[in-house]
């Protein structure tokens, strides 16, 4: 079993950053790829991001580069660094892994979700 708890949402104006955090807990590998879908009041979740056990990521088109994901395998966290923010990046995001390994981008390729953290940007 799994358990994944992200942190770091909070509310900020439009063009601050924010660093999402998700720490993963229970079974031990490094073969999984991990990834953060965000999802905003009235809409489908959306694909934000993924990255594989390699350390090879994918992005969604509205990324644009003002997003970067990361792992850090020994502490067993994956972070999400938004900068320039906009009122419509305003959702709840969630962070995902998948057994997989490589890289995801379909909500239906994740084993495990975590409970989300939510981010509001004002403008």
């Amino acid at each position: 079993q799994v358990q994944l708890v992200e942190s770091g949402g909070g509310l900020v104006q439009a063009g601050d950053s924010l660093r999402l955090s998700c720490a993963k807990s229970g079974r031990s590998s490094d073969n999984y790829a991990m990834g953060w879908f965000r999802q905003a009041p009235g809409k489908e979740r959306e694909f934000v991001a993924t990255i594989s056990g390699g350390g090879s990521t994918y992005y969604g088109e509205f990324v644009k580069d003002r997003f970067t994901i990361s792992r850090d395998n020994a502490k067993n966290t994956v972070y999400l660094q938004m900068n320039s923010l906009k009122p419509e990046d305003t959702a709840v995001y969630y962070c995902a892994l998948s057994w997989r390994g490589s890289l995801a981008q379909r909500a239906d390729m994740y084993n495990y979700w975590g409970q989300g953290t939510q981010v509001t940007v004002s403008s």
